[in-house]
Parts: C-alpha cells; sequence; structure tokens
C-alpha cells in the first residue's frame, strides 16, 4: 500500500522577507524560516538590531542578511523592491501600538499606528507581489495581525481597527492574487512576552487580567508563533490561504 506523504516543511531554495525583524517577535520568524532553510532578509529601521539578528542566524549555519528599510517610506519600498529579486515569502511583521481610551486618540497617534500597522503593510505587500507576479512566484504572504484582529479590547481602539482591518485586507489579498498561485494568510497572536510588551505586565492588575482570558493559563513566547509561520509558507499548507492563524491560548474561544 502506497501510503500519501506529508508535504515538505522545508524551505530550502527560497527567499524570505521579515520586516520589523530587529527584535521580538519578527527576529523569531526570521530565525524559523532561516532554520527551516530560507534565504532571509531582516528588514527594519534599527540598523543595529538587524545586523545582530542576521550575524546570530549565520552563526548558527543559516542564511540571513540585513537591509535597513522604513516601511512607512513608500519610495524606498518601492526602491527595495525594484534592487533585488523577488522573494517568495513575506512576512508583514513590522507594527506598533499606542494603547490609551479612544476618548485621548489624537490624528498624531491614529496615523502613527494606522499608517504602520495598515498602510505600511499593504503598499509592502503591493511591491513584493508585483516582484512574484512578474517572475511567475508562487508566493506565500504572512501578516502578522492579533487576537485583537478578531475581538476587541479596552484601550485598543487604534490597534484593533488596524489589526481587523489586516483581517479583511488578507482576504481581499487571497482572492486577488488566488489566479497568480500566491497565498496570503495572517497569524494572530495573543499577547506575546516581548520587549514591547513588558512594560504592560509590570501592571499586576494587567497581567492577572490578561492571564484570566488566555485559557492556557500563560503568556504566549515568540517560540509558540514559529511553527505557525514555517507551516504557512510552507508547501504543507499549499491550499490555506485567507484566513488566519489564531495562537491565543484559547482567548478568543470563549
Amino acid at each position: 500500500m502506497d501510503l500519501p506523504r506529508t508535504p515538505s516543511f522545508r524551505l530550502d531554495g527560497r527567499r524570505a522577507l521579515v520586516t520589523g525583524a530587529g527584535r521580538g517577535i519578527g527576529l523569531a520568524l526570521a530565525a524559523a524560516l532561516a532554520q527551516a532553510g530560507a534565504d532571509v532578509t531582516l528588514a527594519a529601521r534599527s540598523g543595529e538590531e538587524i545586523e545582530a539578528g542576521a550575524s546570530a542566524i549565520q552563526w548558527a549555519g543559516g542564511i540571513a542578511s540585513a537591509a535597513l528599510l522604513d516601511v512607512t517610506d513608500l519610495g524606498a519600498v518601492q526602491r527595495f523592491f525594484a534592487e533585488r529579486p523577488a522573494f517568495d515569502i513575506v512576512v508583514n511583521n513590522a507594527g506598533t501600538n499606542r494603547p490609551m481610551t479612544m476618548l485621548d486618540v489624537s490624528e498624531a497617534d491614529f496615523d502613527a499606528v494606522l499608517d504602520l500597522n495598515l498602510k505600511a503593510t499593504f503598499f509592502v505587500t503591493q511591491q513584493a507581489v508585483r516582484a512574484m507576479i512578474r517572475e511567475e512566484i508562487a508566493g506565500s504572504l504572512i501578516h502578522i495581525g492579533s487576537q485583537m484582529g478578531h475581538v476587541g479590547g479596552a484601550n485598543r481602539s487604534l490597534y484593533c481597527a488596524s489589526k481587523w482591518a489586516i483581517e479583511g485586507m488578507n482576504k481581499a489579498f487571497a482572492l486577488d492574487l488566488a489566479a497568480h498561485r500566491i497565498r496570503s494568510n495572517t497569524i494572530a497572536p495573543t499577547f506575546i512576552s516581548t520587549p514591547m510588551t513588558e512594560p504592560f505586565f509590570e501592571d499586576p492588575d494587567f497581567t492577572r487580567s490578561v492571564l484570566a482570558k488566555i485559557k492556557l493559563g500563560r503568556l504566549g513566547t515568540v517560540e509558540d508563533l514559529m511553527g505557525a509561520a514555517v507551516f504557512l509558507a510552507s508547501d504543507a499548507s499549499s491550499l490555506v490561504t485567507g484566513t488566519s492563524l489564531v495562537v491565543d491560548g484559547g482567548w478568543t474561544a470563549d
């Protein structure tokens, strides 16, 4: 009897881009893709961090390089993609948050969060996809959303607005790009312990409220997201597009 074979999770010979890759989730996802065999470009505004990250990946036996890129500078984004071959995998990870009640949100706050989390993601993806189509690459787009793109949260109006928009945009991308064999999906994490979130957990009441909603009883770690990224980047998810892989410890199940 011939048994079916599990599709490969390996990414050998594929080129991957991870934005916001200097630390936290972005660095972890870059490492995950490199560990699966991809040639990974770490992009961010923080040159020292991405150089250090790329060096660490190389030291561990992976293939990686660093590229300075401000994803909110659309001219720079266009030049970035024009100067190099198309990527097979693009991970839109760059993002920010300004927690506050909606009553206190200024126009500057709105623009800062939506321009990075949503607008930059759209136009990075557009440039990446144009190159994929030109080079006839069946690519994988992975957008780092959030559980807050599936539920609401107090003092998270801007973040929720951007992450709900990412979910809708992702589905439309999947429909627009299916004919080109380009897949688009999101990863939607719960609260992950990173340098960006550590200050939030200095408040014990906030920490207790978060852990009460994560049914598995612990904060997420960057390692919890690494397998999800490799899955969505690889042939193992070749029929998966237009959906969200929610890594939230059960938060949104309630």
